[in-house]
């Protein structure tokens, strides 16, 4: 149902093994690109996730390494030929902050249009066509040094659909689609013919923080948490509060305060020596933690259709 790729796990500075910060989610073909880092375009190219389908772009912040990919995917993205608006998500100042970048690109065949998040969220689905309704992507507010914020997308299930109370109510047997895409058919709604609302996926996406307990508590039970992990352990201390960052275990602590059910760790330094024994001390916290490679990629489908609880 999900597609989650990891498209750069690096932190200021490009290395031969890690891009920065960006990473793909995709919903039934089509794509939310959360940051979009230096080389992002060909880390897509390389790791099998369209421009194409690129519908929303959604940024943290605005530092270099979280945003100097962007013209150069605008420019594919014109050349693949797309004519729908292409809409983009950030803290204050998206616009100020694009200007350049837009000036960069060119002129486009498209429209760009800004859109603003909060942690109640937009349904995607309302804006943009191929989208499941109950696509829900929101913003909170995070701790860095700039305005900043993550994301949680979270993709809503529907209670099953009950034909007995269909007929009961007179609906015809070629009207029930209709209903369970959430349409009335003449005086009856969807929510008569419709069980109890059913556990969704969500995916939350910190970008550039300190620990930070707002964004924790709009990350509960996370089917994946993806947090920043800038700094390897307390020795880093210091430096990560300077320059508002989140250590491997600070990482690890927010899953558990999140009831995460799995942590990947990204945006590292390329100062990190030992990766193994920080991934090992993140992991004495949360045993679920993870420190994927560039291409990284998993997909989440609703629990019951997998028996091995919905990750795969």
């Amino acid at each position: 149902m999900l597609r989650i790729t990891l498209l750069g796990t690096g932190a200021t500075m490009p290395t031969p093994e890690r891009a920065l910060a960006a990473m793909a989610l995709n919903c039934q073909g089509r794509t939310i690109l959360f940051d979009c880092g230096e080389g992002t375009q060909l880390q897509m190219r390389r790791h099998h996730v369209s421009a194409a389908r690129v519908d929303f772009i959604a940024l943290t912040h605005y530092h270099g390494d979280h945003i100097f990919g962007l013209p150069g995917l605008l420019q594919t993205i014109a050349c693949l030929g797309r004519t729908e608006p292409l809409w983009f998500a950030g803290p204050e100042g998206l616009e100020r902050a694009m200007a350049p970048i837009f000036a960069l690109a060119g002129p486009m065949p498209f429209e760009i249009r800004g859109v603003t998040l909060c942690r109640k969220g937009a349904d995607l689905a309302e804006f943009l066509p191929g989208w499941p309704r109950g696509s829900v992507l929101s913003a909170i507010e995070t701790a860095h040094r700039v305005p900043s914020q993550g994301y949680v997308f979270h993709l809503r299930r529907a209670g099953r659909f009950l034909p007995e109370q269909a007929e009961r109510l007179g609906v015809q047997k070629k009207d029930w689609g209709k209903l369970q895409r959430g349409e009335r058919v003449g005086r009856v709604r969807p929510q008569q013919v419709m069980g109890p609302e059913r556990p969704g996926l969500t995916v939350a996406f910190s970008g550039d923080t300190k620990p930070c307990r707002a964004f924790e508590r709009a990350a509960k039970g996370a089917d994946l948490l993806v947090h920043e992990a800038t700094y390897a352990n307390e020795a880093d201390r210091a430096e990560a509060n300077r320059w508002g960052h989140s250590t491997f275990s600070d990482a690890a602590e927010a899953a558990v305060r999140a009831g995460a059910k799995r942590l990947w760790l990204t945006h590292l330094s390329q100062a990190i020596e030992d990766i193994p024994a920080a991934l090992d001390a993140a992991r004495a916290v949360f045993p679920a933690a993870e420190c994927p490679p560039d291409g990284h990629s998993v997909r989440l489908s609703f629990p019951e259709t997998n028996p091995n609880g919905g990750n795969q």
